[in-house]
């Protein structure tokens, strides 16, 4: 029996842009494919990452990437093995013989939904055949700490020392530092200046990378593969704008954002009349650094920047750990149009790769949000994706909007953003 997949529908009319988008993608597999793997030739994929996606009907396109996935208690555990495989790829792409790797945590222990990530990641590694151990960069952490999971897992986070040019945690000597710490807060003494390889590297953590900085690359890229397939870049590719230092309790530099977000809604409905898009345009600013979904707010007029009310500036103020924004970066709004269940509740796909291999991912839903908001907020759940063989194996005998084909698509997507990622680390190292 044919195992039933349960997938979001498209709930907008405005189908036909995106079904052409996806089938230019099915023609032209062959090439997109010996196109990625001399890409990756030239630019080494990111250990791992994980990629927002929005799909519009009119157009799909990444909103966010980030180096520090934290959600692989989500991916679905029958997809395991693809996990295992590309973990082994990934570890092995590297020039120095890694046989133990030390994972750096987040410091939010109470967190226990990261602290699954942390499990499953912690297995998945394991069973790719290498010793692994779990180092928090807490300052109070004197001793080994036992954190039990509702999965019935556990994990054992312990303080990590320096011993000269070489982090420990313990007797245990890692060859690979893996951050699944994204630096919010700075770049740690304990991490400078080791010999051991560290990844991602500590010069890509949010106190120094800047999103407006990563979608310059992703521009770049998305303008090649266009060139490739012959489609307008716009169809996978969300425009932004930035400006310089902002202080919203302040008030300092909002008549910047106002006049960035007013450009940039223009430039966008000039977009609409091109592709005959019947939607009002919006635009997103959220914080330059920064993830978890913070500091980020929904602007369909460059009005409503003059009349933020307090609460609303506090919001936009500060991110992840207190850390202050002083950057944002305005992007294009690219609607969700897919919904999940009966009840029509609204969903965007997340990507998961491992090495340059798409592994799977989930679906981000969130009941009390709208289209043309930001989903990463509390209240969301996450549903499994139905993405194994589908994302790299499409069926051009399907409907180009069948789920094996839509996935592969999303794919795509989501590898675009991770080679803009991988120009980002060999620039930034």
């Amino acid at each position: 029996m044919n195992e039933i997949i349960s997938v979001p529908h498209l709930t907008t009319a405005l189908t036909g842009p995106f079904q052409n988008l996806e089938r230019f993608i099915l023609d032209k597999q062959i090439a997109i494919e010996a196109w990625f793997r001399n890409a990756w030739r030239e630019t080494p994929a990111p250990f791992y990452a994980s990629v927002d996606l929005r799909n519009a009907g009119y157009k799909t396109a990444p909103v966010d990437t980030n180096l520090f996935p934290a959600g692989f208690n989500n991916l679905n555990p029958a997809f395991e093995a693809l996990c295992i495989h590309a973990i082994q790829m990934a570890v092995e792409s590297i020039a120095t013989p890694i046989d133990k790797i030390l994972i750096v945590s987040e410091n939010h222990t109470r967190n226990l939904f990261y602290m699954e990530n942390i499990a499953s990641l912690q297995s998945l590694i394991e069973k790719a055949g290498f010793e692994i151990r779990i180092g928090s960069l807490m300052q109070d952490l004197e001793g080994p700490m036992r954190i039990d999971l509702e999965s019935s897992r556990s994990v054992l986070l312990e303080p990590m020392h320096r011993h000269q040019d070489r982090i420990k945690t313990g007797d245990f000597n890692p060859d690979l530092i893996l951050l699944n710490n994204d630096l919010a807060t700075g770049r740690p003494t304990i991490l400078r200046d080791i010999k051991q390889v560290i990844t991602p590297p500590t010069t890509l953590g949010w106190s120094t990378r800047l999103k407006s900085s990563h979608f310059s690359y992703y521009q770049q890229v998305a303008q090649e593969f266009a060139e490739l397939i012959d489609i307008d870049p716009w169809l996978i590719d969300p425009m932004f704008r930035n400006c310089g230092e902002v202080d919203f309790m302040k008030r300092d530099g909002v008549d910047c954002l106002s006049k960035n977000v007013d450009a940039l809604l223009q430039a966008i409905e000039i977009k609409y009349q091109e592709h005959a898009v019947n939607c009002d345009p919006f635009v997103i600013t959220k914080a330059d650094a920064g993830t978890y979904g913070m500091g980020v707010m929904t602007i369909r007029s460059p009005d409503e920047i003059a009349t933020l009310n307090r609460k609303e500036r506090t919001k936009m103020a500060t991110t992840k750990e207190g850390q202050k924004v002083s950057q944002v970066i305005i992007q294009e709004g690219v609607y969700t149009h897919e919904t999940w269940g009966t009840d029509g509740t609204v969903a965007e796909p997340v990507v998961y790769m491992l090495g340059h291999q798409v592994v799977g991912g989930f679906y981000r839903v969130h009941a009390q949000r709208s289209a043309s908001q930001n989903l990463n907020a509390p209240g969301m759940r996450f549903e499994p994706l139905a993405f194994a063989d589908c994302c790299i194996s499409p069926d051009p005998t399907q409907r180009a909007d069948c789920h094996q084909n839509r996935f592969y698509t999303y794919g795509v997507i989501a590898r675009l953003a991770l080679l803009a990622a991988a120009r980002e680390i060999i620039n930034a190292v």
